[in-house]
């Protein structure tokens, strides 16, 4: 098992904390966690986009110009999507973009996504974070504390209000929990920084 220290909001060592090695300490599957992070992206996708093809643009009736004698090409309907106006070839409709992956393929890219934090020394382990009223000066001295990158990813085992509006202004910073984080959020922040809780409840949920 890898052994991480953990420490407390003042930055300073609280203990060691040892991570399961089926899931913080397994080879990184990138295939795993492109396959995830793109079907993430696509599932985002609202799908309204929408343009007119030449049989829904108005007009169309009448020859534009004669067959010969003006110089221009030979064109029998201003909907084409030659002319200025016409309609737009292969014009994209609203449509469904998401689709699903299997639970296996899901379950790996999580597990290597949070291995590749711990190879990557990019892992912050709290004993607990919280705060008596929402104060995103307090949760900035917390982040300067760990010395945590600008781009942060907090987990938290269950939901605390106070933690997620103090952070809510801090641009880069995010916060989630257990049940809620997706690989693409915790490869695209450089810092994971999770309670010693939340630890727990990773390696209840993902064993």
């Amino acid at each position: 098992m890898a052994t991480v220290k953990m420490l407390n909001m003042a930055g300073e060592e609280a203990g060691t904390v040892e991570l399961s090695d089926d899931i913080f300490g397994i080879t990184p599957n990138q295939n795993a966690v492109h396959a995830v992070v793109v079907n993430y992206l696509a599932n985002q996708r609202q799908g309204t986009q929408s343009a007119k093809n030449r049989g829904e643009v108005r007009g169309g009736g009448k020859k534009p110009f004669r067959q010969k004698g003006t110089g221009r090409h030979r064109q029998g309907s201003s909907t084409d999507p030659s002319q200025v106006g016409g309609g737009v070839a292969f014009a994209p409709k609203p449509r469904d973009y998401r689709y699903t992956l299997p639970k296996k393929l899901r379950r790996l890219a999580m597990k290597s996504a949070l291995s590749s934090k711990v190879e990557e020394n990019e892992i912050i382990v709290l004993d607990a974070l919280s705060f008596a009223e929402p104060k995103t000066k307090e949760m900035v001295k917390v982040l300067d504390n760990v010395k945590a990158e600008k781009k942060a990813l907090i987990v938290m085992a269950e939901k605390d209000d106070n933690v997620v509006r103090s952070a809510a202004n801090i641009r880069g910073v995010r916060t989630t929990i257990v049940t809620a984080m997706n690989v693409y959020e915790i490869i695209n922040h450089t810092s994971f920084i999770a309670t010693k809780d939340a630890i727990n409840k990773i390696e209840e949920v993902y064993s």
